[in-house]
């Protein structure tokens, strides 16, 4: 008898209890995905939660959907009634994610024993994500549908609340630095926070539905592609507006000289193209008379200091020797040589922060760490690899996986739900026995 929760077309096919999400696994991860995507920094202090200043109780460094992912992945290995052989299981779908997860843990402990800051960040930024990989394993057709229902919704309503911040100049929940809101950063916060968090995860998004999310009706995708595009502008994002438009552009131009080439254009895809022609003049004028693109312009001429901060954070390398930069320099020097060459907002690129503050070889098993879970991630998914293009390019942009931040989670949530593999028989109730094709279930003599 298969277990409390757990579906009856898997245990008709043989699928082990250990292999299956239970039902409150299922309901836990729609609960997680919502407050990963939907609850900011700025919300969560007005219930006095303080995740993105310094102040405050350690326990709050880390964000909600975090503490409800390990909790969901240690409940689910408790459910399925058999944690070893469900481990097992868990390490041959995922390997890289083992991995990342191993040298996460690794780093941890290094950390500590250096005394060094940021123990909430590398929970945010890998541990969420790895558990959350490996959780969705065995997700079967039916969550992963109502996710990928739940991400379209979500991420329409932020970029309807973006544009409605831009026209009203009223953010609702406003990016907080210990409390503090930046008064003249007009730029949109919506349900990400930060405007530059809302610009990547909104470029992700878009280059995944111009590249998949196949099963929705071309007039819908369309309009979602049209919603996002025109939140992307006002967001502010320089790297992410530039990267998608120019990508974006050449993949849709590849595209639509294909599908000329077919012959097999549709009257009513036809008909819908002419419309928005003839609507384009219209929304141009319009979005004109509102100021959208001197915003935009303004974006690009006043960068508050954030060329010069690519800058110096290059010749801050300089000051350390190579052994430091090697095993990692002393955590309060290179804050205080930080702050006083005008680096207080940080270290604009990944690498060279992690050198700094964690050393070359740390560094470099992070690196590889990340390099394979993403090469894992992609595999077996066609028209993946314009998102993944996009992602490493705004990645280092900004300090983004160096330090703390849920965006690693967000973007596997896109790349799962909308980047779906095709799966026959057995493998349909396990998107992680796809890429691998068809073998005995691990733990099990032939099956």
């Amino acid at each position: 008898m298969p277990a409390a929760g757990l579906t009856a077309e898997a245990s008709a096919r043989g699928v082990p209890s250990w292999a299956q999400l239970d039902g409150l696994t299922r309901y836990g991860l729609f609960a997680t995905v919502l407050v990963l995507f939907c609850v900011s920094g700025g919300m969560l202090w007005l219930v006095g939660y303080n995740y993105d200043g310094l102040t405050g109780a350690a326990a709050t460094k880390i964000h909600p959907s975090t503490y409800m992912i390990v909790l969901l992945f240690g409940w689910s290995l408790i459910a399925c009634g058999d944690p070893v052989s469900r481990a097992i299981h868990l390490v041959s779908a995922r390997p890289a994610t083992l991995f990342m997860l191993l040298v996460t843990m690794a780093t941890i402990v290094v950390t500590v024993m250096r005394d060094g800051p940021g123990l909430g960040g590398m929970v945010d930024t890998y541990v969420a994500v790895c558990l959350l990989v490996l959780s969705l394993v065995d997700a079967d057709d039916e969550t992963m549908t109502t996710l990928t229902t739940m991400l379209h919704v979500v991420m329409t309503l932020n970029a309807l609340l973006a544009l409605f911040e831009f026209v009203t100049q009223f953010r609702l929940f406003p990016y907080r630095f210990d409390g503090a809101v930046f008064e003249t950063d007009t730029r949109s916060s919506a349900f990400h926070g930060h405007p530059l968090a809302n610009a990547m995860i909104t470029a992700c998004y878009l280059m995944a539905l111009i590249s998949g999310s196949r099963s929705l009706p071309p007039a819908v995708r369309g309009v979602l592609i049209a919603l996002q595009s025109a939140a992307l502008v006002v967001f502010g994002g320089r790297t992410a507006l530039l990267t998608s438009l120019a990508f974006g552009l050449c993949y849709g131009t590849v595209q639509l000289f294909a599908l000329l080439r077919s012959g097999r254009i549709s009257l009513i895809a036809a008909a819908i193209g002419c419309v928005l022609v003839a609507l384009l003049p219209v929304a141009i004028g319009g979005l004109a008379a509102l100021g959208f693109f001197d915003d935009v312009a303004t974006r690009f001429v006043s960068d508050g200091g954030s060329a010069n901060a690519r800058k110096e954070m290059f010749e801050l390398l300089q000051m350390f020797s190579i052994g430091d930069l090697v095993i990692g320099p002393d955590v309060q020097l290179v804050d205080t040589l930080r702050r006083v060459n005008g680096l207080e907002w940080g270290i604009e690129n990944p690498f060279v922060r992690m050198i700094l503050y964690q050393g070359a070889i740390i560094t470099a098993l992070v690196t590889l760490a990340f390099g394979l879970f993403m090469y894992e991630l992609g595999r077996g998914r066609p028209g993946v690899w314009l998102p993944m293009i996009v992602w490493i390019i705004l990645l280092n942009g900004s300090e983004s996986i160096a330090t703390k931040t849920t965006m690693p989670a967000k973007f596997v949530v896109v790349i799962l739900c909308l980047y779906r593999p095709e799966r026959r028989g057995s493998d349909r109730l396990n998107p992680a026995f796809a890429d691998r094709g068809p073998r005995s279930w691990p733990g099990r003599a032939g099956g």
